[in-house]
């Protein structure tokens, strides 16, 4: 029987950590913290629930399935199982996130430089993926390329950004805005909620799993421990991040006062604490933290894709990268545009099924609970979706009133009462 030595366990969390830490995490916890004002830890409770708890808890799942969303699902059937899978994989792979990565990137450490001009982000993108596919096309050498190379330089990157946000004292602290003011566990729970951080686990549990195999452990109880262990890892990880990153937010009134975004935020925030090497440093940090969620998505969607079409893996990897590159030169408010609705549809079914899975061995047909109950949040997530597109005024007026519609959470309640009435069903059905 083959263990992982304590240094690979460490580089597995770091690799954990590491894919999971894109642009998005970077930048949005400073812009909750400054709205938040006064209340911003109680904001940051609600956001770490769903940012940081909902992908630990989505790792320990999938380690118990060999990383697998499909055996995850299994209990939808097999139409439906697919249908989701695909759905995940294509989502916050070449479709959306993927590209993502590319061009928020540019706009962030690089436009400054090289202008917002097609043929600078085409250049860029090019060259951004090529060091993609480079990484990818050996995921056996992950746990050395990322877990001992990679994650390491973008934890120092981070820990330097965070011990400056608690060294350098705190400016002025506004008060709470918008519905920070009333519900700040809420509003940062919802938000926390939109970071999409629980698809992107849903993903990456094959490229973990595999990277444990990668070092010859088959046993699949080792394989689930060393599984939580690294999750947790990351989740202590996370933690810190976003800790800092708030705390970096609360104090950012004074240098970059009524900001639009995290990015506004970071920018003004590193010029004031570095100086003019500042834009150099976030430039290097958002390069690495967007390249490594790349590698970790291209690596998880190869995997699938070769499991079920037998194309092999390294044609597939060429295959994905040339459809991000395609996609990532559509620009970020056109990507943005389109991906929100989609994922927002998919997170509640997703959702469902990872906090199911937990108790399948409580039903007596685990079909027949889990099915109806992640019917119901599908539906109510298409309803989402359809809310943050230009077809929101097609909803009939009934929707506004719903139970958390305000929260984007419509679909707790109507989940919570159908998952109560089947497992009653499941119960006394013979």
């Amino acid at each position: 029987m083959t263990n992982l030595r304590t240094k690979d366990i460490i580089a597995l969390g770091f690799m954990t950590f590491a894919l999971f830490i894109g642009a998005g995490n970077i930048i949005f916890p400073p812009i909750v913290a400054q709205q938040a004002g006064e209340h911003v830890w109680l904001a940051a409770f609600g956001f770490l629930i769903t940012a940081v708890g909902l992908p630990v808890i989505t790792i320990m799942a999938l380690s118990k399935t060999e990383g697998s969303i499909a055996i995850l699902s299994s209990p939808l059937g097999k139409i439906a199982s697919l249908l989701l899978t695909v759905v995940c994989y294509l989502s916050v792979g070449p479709l959306f996130a993927t590209p993502r990565t590319a061009t928020v990137s540019y706009e962030i450490g690089f436009s400054s430089y090289f202008g917002n001009s097609s043929t600078s982000l085409l250049i860029y993108s090019v060259i951004y993926f090529a060091f993609v596919t480079l990484v990818s096309l050996y995921p056996n050498k992950l746990l050395d390329t990322v877990g001992h190379i990679l994650a390491p330089l973008k934890i120092i990157s981070l820990a330097i950004l965070g011990i400056a946000a608690f060294v350098i004292p705190a400016g002025f602290i506004p008060p709470a805005i918008d519905g920070y003011v009333t519900s700040p566990v809420s509003e940062g729970f919802v938000n926390g909620y939109l970071t999409m951080d629980t698809l992107g686990a849903l993903v990456f549990g094959i490229v973990i799993i595999h990277a444990i195999r990668s070092r010859g452990v088959n046993d699949p109880k080792l394989i689930t421990k060393y599984a939580v262990i690294a999750s947790l890892i990351s989740g202590v990880g996370l933690t810190l991040v976003y800790l800092s990153l708030f705390k970096l937010g609360l104090g950012s009134h004074e240098v970059a006062p009524n900001a639009s975004n995290g990015a506004v935020i970071l920018h003004a925030y590193v010029q004031h604490a570095f100086g003019d090497l500042g834009s150099l440093f976030l430039t290097a940090l958002i390069f690495l933290a967007c390249m490594v969620t790349a590698i970790g998505l291209t690596c998880a969607c190869a995997e699938y894709f070769s499991l079920l079409t037998k194309i092999p893996y390294k044609i597939l990897v060429f295959i994905l990268v040339a459809f991000s590159l395609v996609i990532s030169n559509l620009g970020l408010t056109k990507l943005i545009a389109v991906s929100v609705p989609v994922l927002s549809a998919i997170y509640p079914p997703a959702i469902v099924v990872i906090m199911l899975s937990f108790f399948w061995k409580y039903f007596k047909n685990p079909r027949l609970v889990i099915a109806p109950v992640t019917a119901i949040s599908f539906i109510f997530g298409i309803i989402e979706g359809i809310k943050v597109t230009a077809f929101a005024d097609i909803l009939p007026d009934a929707i506004q009133h719903l139970p958390l519609n305000a929260q984007n959470l419509a679909w707790l309640i109507p989940s919570c009462v159908v998952l109560v009435i089947f497992v009653v069903i499941d119960k006394v059905k013979k």
